[in-house]
């Protein structure tokens, strides 16, 4: 190598680069608007509406995470749609939200101490519950918002968002065992879910894995 070339200039330069994804990633409420997209596309409002935040925070923070190329838009009609801005950014929040449980033992602690409060809820493990449906001796409950089943589901779920399943429970038979699933490990809506389906006397059990863990397992079959 030429020992005139500016080593120390080209590593600044290229760490400063992979320096501005960390800086991106480092609002909570940021990486909480890249876990929502991870499920599907969504309006400003929508990301507003599931954040509580307001319509320009949420804005800004998506300008933030469009100019590091994390995220893209496109139009329909009068709203502006956002998604990640493919799919290597999915698996790289995935790794990231599993790195961070390894290394932190608040993270931990967090999901123990709600869970702690729905002593009630069993979970089993995808593939249980995978294995009872192909016998036909489960239902399996997808309860994230239509929107998001729609742009990718565990085959075989059956769409009912939250605000919608205290209505359908008059059709289920109370015979079946019931699996729900939500946004994957560090999603409420499954407990909250199966916690209402016990109080109406059904066999209900919580899926700590989403749609992501699902078309992972698949890869490795």
């Amino acid at each position: 190598m030429d020992h005139d070339f500016p080593v120390r200039a080209f590593k600044d330069d290229l760490y400063r680069q992979f320096a501005r994804i960390g800086k991106c990633l480092s609002s909570d409420k940021r990486l909480e608007l890249m876990h929502l997209l991870s499920q599907g596309p969504k309006s400003v409002e929508k990301l507003a509406e599931a954040t509580e935040m307001s319509v320009a925070n949420v804005s800004r923070h998506l300008q933030i995470l469009l100019d590091a190329n994390l995220v893209k838009y496109s139009k329909r009609g009068t709203y502006v749609i956002y998604c990640l801005a493919g799919p290597h950014i999915e698996g790289f929040l995935n790794a990231l939200w599993q790195m961070s449980e390894t290394q932190l033992a608040d993270i931990t602690r967090v999901k123990n101490d709600f869970l702690s409060q729905c002593e009630d809820v069993q979970t089993l493990s995808l593939n249980e519950v995978l294995c009872k449906m192909d016998e036909g001796s489960m239902i399996l409950l997808d309860v994230r918002p239509a929107d998001e089943f729609e742009a990718g589901h565990i085959p075989g779920a059956i769409s009912v968002p939250m605000e919608e399943i205290h209505q359908y429970m008059q059709s289920l038979p109370k015979e079946t065992p019931i699996a729900a699933y939500c946004r994957g490990p560090y999603c409420v809506a499954a407990a909250e879910a199966v916690e209402k389906l016990q109080r109406e006397g059904f066999t209900a059990f919580r899926v700590e894995e989403g749609v992501y863990e699902w078309r992972e397992f698949q890869a490795q079959r």
